[in-house]
């Protein structure tokens, strides 16, 4: 099943789904054919799309809008925050090429700091599927929800058979006594394989992703924190807001601390590039990741081998 597919079923299934988009159609091209006046095409107009999002909402419908992840959390943050926050309306924004998938675009299209401030606002949901199928397993749940939601589309091929997902809950898919990595979103296809790239060097590497970030898996990161072993975040988001910013929240509020290796964009956005040229130039393939941890346990990562040559990304804006 594709994205479009199983918003299609669940629309057909329940009237009150309307499909909305910014003139934002890759993943939703065939929908107008199917759904008639419940697609609704506002042109790019993101604040526009969510005012008529916002007012949907509350005449009883469950609105589902489409966006570049960058115009959507930032030219419509104001009516984001104001339309759909203060009221807790149930509109779900779907965030299109969110962090390193806008790989070839500058920095007015690079949503690096889209968590940071859907997490900023009350009672937003703030969610970043590993892959499509990951992302697949998780909307049905976010999209039956009361609550407003922001997720960072996907498209991803999976390359790990996800557990079930329930919300508010990590993915636990391994524990660590030497060093535990925490990531979310597209990155963590490349955690996989810097985890198995460290194992054969004789590490013991947990691995969580961390598919929902608000609410935060508080156990979890805290059950993390007690086993002692080096903590790695990994994110292609700032470095401010996301997910250390959540961790280190989470360790201030139960009196705890913990060695912490941030591996994010630091002050700076990214050069653009084809995603692989993008990650090898950043430093977040899979060996690259490998290569820092081994750096911050003491070691040199000058025998870990090179990983899989990186998909590059299906779509370009």
């Amino acid at each position: 099943m594709t994205y479009e597919e199983l918003i299609k079923e669940t629309a057909l299934a329940d009237e009150r789904l309307v499909v909305m988009t910014a003139e934002n159609r890759a993943l939703i091209r065939n929908l107008p054919a199917v759904l008639g006046p419940r697609f609704i095409d506002t042109g790019i107009t993101e604040q526009t799309l969510i005012g008529a999002a916002a007012g949907l909402a509350l005449r009883g419908r469950i609105p589902v809008v489409h966006a570049l992840a960058t115009f959507l959390t930032l030219r419509a943050f104001e009516f984001i925050r104001t339309d759909v926050g203060i009221g807790q309306l149930p509109v779900k924004l779907s965030g299109f090429v969110p962090g390193f998938l806008s790989d070839g675009n500058g920095p007015t299209h690079q949503a690096i700091e889209d968590v940071s401030l859907m997490r900023g606002i009350p009672g937003m949901t703030v969610f970043a599927p590993a892959d499509e199928a990951d992302m697949l397993a998780m909307l049905p749940a976010i999209w039956a929800s009361p609550a407003p939601a922001y997720v960072r589309i996907n498209t991803r091929p999976a390359t790990y058979e996800h557990a079930p997902f329930e919300m508010g809950k990590a993915e636990i898919v391994a524990a660590g006594t030497d060093v535990t990595i925490l990531t979310y979103g597209m990155l963590f296809e490349q955690t996989l394989v810097a985890r198995e790239l460290l194992q054969a060097q004789g590490k013991s590497v947990g691995l969580v992703n961390l598919r929902s970030l608000k609410p935060i898996d508080e156990a979890a990161l805290l059950d993390v924190v007690r086993r002692g072993s080096l903590i790695v975040t990994v994110e292609d988001h700032f470095i401010t807001g996301g997910l250390y910013s959540i961790l280190a929240e989470v360790l201030l509020r139960n009196q705890l601390t913990a060695r912490v290796l941030p591996l994010a964009l630091e002050e700076r956005w990214y050069r653009p590039g084809r995603l692989s040229a993008v990650l090898e130039y950043e430093g977040f393939t899979g060996q690259h990741i490998a290569r820092r941890i081994a750096a911050a346990l003491g070691e040199s990562g000058a025998a870990i081998a090179a990983g899989p040559t990186v998909l590059e990304n299906q779509f370009a804006e």
